[in-house]
């Protein structure tokens, strides 16, 4: 009887072991998820590398810079390789070639939608670039954590350069073709987005797939930045900026929270924003 009782005594309080186990685990687990989500990867950033065969067919609301930028290009080679001049106008309907074809617009009927872009699934090398490029006046990288939000605060930059926003930065920039081509900072609906520094709006639209409602600006014949998912434009094509005026604001367009998405661009390929902004 004594060995019997002794018996369910030790298989209940076994039991309450497991039990606490099992509380713990899931506490666990709980605990490292809220943590891996502190820095976000925008993956709706993604870009291909840059395309050097087919074309494409211009649509209404497209820019060179827009085209440029979305297949990895640099505005001047895409400018230069299909013999387009200043004020680099086209119009819906031309082509425009990524390799070293001659550009054939495809016969348009007037007021009809132009055909859809052509463009060959396997994109080889970059071209080169007709100018030798100027080396930047930058600040030295900013250090990152090794994970966790970063306050990003607005404050010029030696280079000329601004924070675009204030805010915490959840999205590093990340090399690997696949990955986040500049940084996202987290913030409220609706707060300023600013220049990152002087230039001319060359794009502000939504066409460019994952980017939301985005502002292009272009600073000079080596860099363009880029501003993505913002709520509303506050800019337009051929508008010039200052360094911290207000261009937008920010919003979550084409994502799944609000934040900023920032780019710099050198000669058409993504670099990390962080070596070029100033230090906090």
């Amino acid at each position: 009887m004594t060995a019997t009782l002794c018996q369910r005594n030790w298989i209940k309080g076994l039991g309450h072991a497991v039990v606490a186990i099992a509380v713990c685990s899931l506490l666990a687990a709980c605990s490292s998820t809220s943590r891996s989500t502190t820095t976000v990867v925008d993956r709706n950033a993604q870009q291909k590398p840059t395309v050097t065969s087919g074309q494409y067919v211009v649509r209404p609301g497209d820019t060179l810079y827009s085209i440029a930028f979305r297949y990895g290009w640099d505005w001047k080679a895409l400018a230069a390789r299909n013999n387009i001049s200043a004020p680099y106008t086209i119009r819906p309907g031309q082509a425009i070639r990524f390799d070293g074809g001659s550009s054939i617009a495809p016969s348009v009927a007037k007021n009809t939608t132009p055909v859809a872009p052509v463009v060959v699934n396997k994109p080889t090398s970059t071209p080169a670039t007709a100018s030798k490029p100027t080396t930047p006046a930058v600040t030295t990288p900013a250090q990152t954590p090794a994970s966790g939000g970063t306050p990003a605060v607005a404050g010029s930059a030696p280079g000329g350069w601004i924070w675009p926003t204030n805010g915490t930065l959840i999205g590093r920039f990340a090399s690997n073709g696949s990955l986040n081509k500049g940084i996202d900072i987290g913030g409220q609906l609706g707060q300023p987005v600013l220049a990152a520094s002087n230039g001319t709006v060359v794009y502000a639209g939504s066409g460019l797939r994952g980017y939301g409602e985005l502002v292009i600006i272009k600073h000079s014949d080596t860099y363009v930045s880029a501003y993505g998912h913002n709520r509303r434009l506050l800019v337009r094509e051929g508008q010039q900026v200052k360094v911290g005026q207000n261009i937008a604001e920010m919003g979550s367009t084409g994502t799944d929270r609000v934040k900023l998405h920032f780019e710099i661009r050198r000669q058409g390929k993504p670099v990390d924003p962080l070596q070029y902004l100033p230090s906090r």
